[in-house]
C-alpha cells in the first residue's frame, strides 16, 4: 500500500512553533522505502534545531526527527534490507543498506526538505541504511527510543568506554541519553553509579534505571564526589550539553586511566575550557557519535535486553503526544516536565 500524502510536523523558521503540513509524498527513489510511523522520539537535537541553537539552518523548510517505529509501506528499487508489511525500527544511524539521498516532499507548491529520515510524520521516506528489522513480538512503543536513545547511552557504556564489573561511573545530565547510560552502567555490573541533574524527577527515574546514589546538580560538588568515589571514578559519561559539566566530568575521573566521554550536544558558539594538566595527569577524554554503534552489530544486543526483562523503559516512557501537540511534547521536554516525550501517531 502506498500514499500520496503524510501529515507531518515542519520546522519553516528557527524560534517559531513547527506547523502541520500535508506533505506531497514523490516517487521513491532506488534505495529509498517509506513507512508508516508508530511512534517516534523527541529528543534535545529537535530542541536545539527549533530554537535555532544549531547556528544558521541552511535548509528550512525542513522535518524533523531522528528515532522511531514503525511499518514498511512500499520499497523503492534496489533495497533488499525490508520488505513491505516489516515492522522496522528508524535510526539516525547507517547501518546495511542503501546510501539513498534525501527526500524532498512539496507543501502548496513549495519543496519542504527532509534528509535521509525523519520521522515527525505519519508517513516518511527513509534511507534503507537508517532502517533495521524488529525482533517478533518487540514492542513498537519502546522500539521507538531504540533508534537513539538506548543505542547512545549503551554503546557509550558497552562500546566507547567497555565498562567492567566493579567500575565506578558517574552520570552527568539524565534525559533520555543519561538515563539510558545509567542503565547500561547496571548491566555491566558498575558500581556505584552516580546520576547527577538539576531535576528530581530525572533522578528519581535514575535510580529506578540503577544508580545507586543521586545528586542535584548544585549539590555534585568536588568533595561530594569524592565522598562516593575517594581516588575519582573510573568513567564519566556527560550527558547535558554544557561545557562546564564537560569540563567537570573531567575534572572528576581519577588519573591515570580515568576516562570522560562526551555526549551531549552543547549550543553552536559555545566553547569548552580545560585545564591541560589534567592529561599530564594520564586522564582520557573521549567523544563518541552516537556510542560507536554499528547497528547491524549492536542493536540486537540492545534488543535482548528488553526482550529478555533485563530492561525496563518505563521510567522513560511517561509522556505520549498526538502529532498535533507536538510543540507542547517540545515545551515539555525543555521545561523538564517530560523526560523523553513520545509522538503516538495513533493519536487524532
Amino acid at each position: 500500500m502506498s500514499r500520496s500524502t503524510t501529515l507531518a510536523a515542519v520546522l519553516v523558521e528557527t524560534g517559531r512553533p513547527l506547523e502541520l503540513a500535508d506533505l506531497a509524498i514523490p516517487a521513491l527513489k532506488p534505495g529509498q522505502v517509506l513507512v508508516d510511523i508508530a511512534f517516534s522520539g523527541v529528543c534535545h537535537t529537535q530542541l536545539l534545531e527549533t530554537r535555532g541553537f544549531r547556528g544558521p539552518d541552511r535548509y528550512l523548510p525542513h522535518g524533523l526527527g531522528h528515532e522511531g517505529s514503525g511499518r514498511v509501506l512500499e520499497t523503492g528499487a534496489q533495497v533488499r534490507k525490508v520488505k513491505t508489511g516489516d515492522v522496522v525500527l528508524l535510526s539516525w544511524m547507517k547501518g546495511s543498506g542503501a546510501e539513498a539521498p534525501g527526500t524532498v516532499y512539496s507543501w502548496k507548491g513549495k519543496p519542504v526538505n527532509a534528509g535521509a529520515i525523519t520521522t515527525f510524520a505519519r508517513s516518511t521516506v527513509v534511507s534503507e541504511n537508517r532502517l533495521t528489522v524488529l525482533p517478533s513480538g518487540f514492542p513498537l512503543r519502546e522500539a521507538a527510543l531504540f533508534g537513539c536513545a538506548v543505542p547512545t547511552g549503551f554503546g557509550m557504556v558497552f562500546n566507547a568506554l567497555r565498562s567492567e564489573a566493579g567500575s565506578s561511573l558517574v552520570v552527568f545530565g539524565t534525559g533520555g541519553v543519561g538515563l539510558c547510560a545509567v542503565a547500561a552502567a547496571r548491566l555491566a555490573g558498575c558500581s556505584p553509579v552516580v546520576a547527577v541533574d538539576r531535576r528530581t524527577q530525572r533522578l528519581e527515574a535514575a535510580r529506578q534505571l540503577g544508580a545507586t546514589h543521586t545528586l542535584r546538580a548544585e549539590e555534585a560538588s568536588g568533595e561530594s564526589l569524592r565522598a562516593l568515589a575517594p581516588g575519582g571514578f573510573d568513567y564519566a559519561i556527560e550527558a547535558s550539553g554544557r561545557p562546564d559539566v564537560m569540563s567537570q566530568a573531567l575534572s572528576c575521573v581519577r588519573p591515570r586511566g580515568g576516562t570522560a566521554v562526551m555526549a551531549g550536544n552543547a549550543r553552536h558558539g559555545e566553547a569548552l575550557s580545560l585545564d591541560p594538566r589534567q592529561f599530564n595527569e594520564g586522564k582520557r577524554l573521549l567523544g563518541t557519535w552516537g556510542g560507536d554503534n554499528d547497528p547491524d552489530r549492536d542493536f540486537p544486543r540492545w534488543f535482548s535486553f528488553l526482550s529478555s526483562g533485563r530492561l525496563d523503559l518505563s521510567p522513560l516512557l511517561s509522556d505520549s503526544y498526538p502529532l498535533a501537540r507536538v510543540n507542547e511534547a517540545l515545551a515539555d521536554l525543555e521545561t523538564g516536565r517530560s523526560v523523553r516525550p513520545l509522538l503516538d501517531l495513533s493519536l487524532s
